[in-house]
């Protein structure tokens, strides 16, 4: 389906309150509801720091918004690959079996870029990078950048994140930290 919208965002259908807030410095997120705080978690941006250039395997920047919110009724810990599920559950014994694989599990939140030339369109577009916001397997470290750009969260965290969020919320991805609430 073509949409005019960018990313598909309609604003007279996705209005709402919610702001995702991600400080690459502090390893956090926030979901903001009405400007307040109702989540703030510890998350894992990417290895290789902040930068917005395609196969960076850097978290990019600024302005975003959720493009796609994928894995809604999928088992906690449901494998994706290329956004779509494999029919595997992540446990010991698969990451064993697969020890290269980039573990992208339970539910994704796929981000568009709002700013052109910095994060949206040519060689810096989020979304043609495949930017999420995504579960990963339990045991890997919140709070140290860890990832391959995308922003992990823990399994039972994305779940809450996902269930209060539509497509359209708008995503900001900043360097300085975010406020205490």
């Amino acid at each position: 389906r073509i949409c005019a919208w960018p990313c598909g965002y309609n604003p007279h259908m996705h209005a709402n309150s919610y702001l995702i807030k991600v400080s690459i410095g502090e390893q956090r997120l926030q979901l903001l509801e009405d400007g307040r705080a109702v989540m703030d978690v510890a998350v894992a941006t990417a290895a290789n720091g902040p930068g917005e250039v395609m196969h960076s395997e850097c978290t990019p920047r600024g302005r975003h918004r959720v493009r796609a919110r994928i894995g809604d009724g999928c088992a906690e810990n449901t494998v994706f690959v290329g956004r779509r599920p494999t029919g595997e559950i992540y446990n010991p014994a698969l990451k064993a079996a697969h020890p290269g694989r980039d573990w992208i599990l339970t539910r994704i939140l796929w981000l568009c870029g709002e700013e052109p030339g910095r994060n949206r369109l040519g060689e810096v577009d989020s979304m043609r990078r495949y930017i999420y916001i995504h579960g990963c397997p339990d045991e890997d470290p919140m709070g140290i950048p860890s990832s391959h750009g995308c922003v992990k969260m823990r399994n039972s965290e994305m779940i809450e994140l996902i269930d209060r969020v539509p497509v359209g919320t708008p995503v900001i991805i900043q360097e300085v930290p975010l406020p205490s609430h």
